[in-house]
């Protein structure tokens, strides 16, 4: 019997270092989560809409796609059932991404198939213009806003799972209402813009007309003070400030200057946009909550949302 038991001993060594550097692991996984807990530490972007059990998270390029989506319809005159239907058919299709594959030759945020006219590859995968050839669809369904969303939805995709969009219609309603401007500061999202590539106005500006039209063009740019805290490089450059004047469309102003305002925090992460401001209402990129806060002395008429790019 002594045989066995010498031959033991290594083994029950072995597995009780195995315990103990496994605990080690766990205790230093442990004190990882809680330092990042209390300091606030952010983890990847994301992006939320509603709340307790109606609510919805995704991620920051589900929300530039939702807010391209949405952008285009209001565009075009379109009631905010119509961005729902649309949003929904873009959750069930390809879960709000972009994507360069599908079923046979089917693309992009809508699955458009060049093969079935929809258009080139290339331009099915602009959002803008995928979107608009959704609504384009859309609009020549007769009463389309009082048909279920699975039947609307399913007059211009021809789905072979039609009804599928049915269980997407709750987050899309969310998206929808705040994504019109018609629940204002109901889309939080939180970004990393301290490091890497600057803001371009360019490309906002560039996006802002092509989504919206020509009525939001950024009327002024400045790098004054004004935007410096916000964005500013390790060197101290301030950021660039763009101001986007709010114009009365369909609803009132207010309303159109939230859907600009939560277009560019859904945006943000895309464009490296460190704050918006409209109202008494301000978005800061660098706060790990993504939660809206008082903007104080650099809240805003209402005329204008004023937007801030990293730098």
């Amino acid at each position: 019997m002594s045989e066995p038991t010498l031959l033991s001993r290594p083994a029950r060594r072995g597995r009780a270092a195995r315990v103990v550097a496994g605990l080690a692991v766990l205790l230093g996984l442990v004190a990882y989560v809680t330092v990042h807990y209390v300091t606030g530490s952010k983890g990847a972007p994301r992006c939320t809409v509603g709340s307790g059990s109606n609510r919805y998270e995704f991620t920051p390029e589900q929300a530039s796609n939702a807010a391209t989506i949405a952008a285009v319809g209001s565009s075009r005159g379109l009631p905010e059932r119509a961005v729902t239907i649309a949003l929904a058919t873009a959750l069930q299709e390809s879960a709000l991404r972009n994507i360069e594959h599908g079923d046979r030759d089917s693309l992009g945020l809508f699955q458009q198939r060049p093969s079935m006219g929809w258009g080139t590859p290339e331009q099915i995968l602009d959002p803008v213009y995928s979107a608009g050839k959704f609504y384009e669809g859309l609009e020549k369904v007769p009463g389309y806003s009082r048909l279920p969303l699975t039947v609307a939805a399913q007059k211009v995709q021809r789905s072979g799972f039609p009804q599928a969009y049915a269980k997407h219609e709750p987050d899309a309603t969310l998206l929808s209402a705040a994504l019109t401007g018609r629940a204002p500061a109901a889309l939080t999202c939180t970004a990393d813009v301290a490091e890497g590539r600057p803001g371009d106005p360019s490309r906002v500006r560039t996006e802002l007309v092509r989504a919206f039209g020509e009525e939001t063009a950024p009327k002024a740019v400045t790098g004054g003070a004004g935007a410096a805290g916000a964005g500013a490089n390790a060197a101290g450059v301030p950021a660039v400030e763009l101001s986007v004047p709010v114009r009365e469309t369909r609803g009132a102003r207010e309303q159109r200057g939230w859907e600009l305002t939560q277009w560019a925090v859904a945006r943000a992460d895309d464009l490296r946009i460190a704050r918006v401001v409209y109202g008494d209402r301000m978005w800061v990129a660098d706060d790990g909550s993504g939660d809206w806060e008082p903007a104080g002395s650099r809240g805003t008429d209402g005329s204008t949302v004023r937007i801030t790019l990293a730098r």
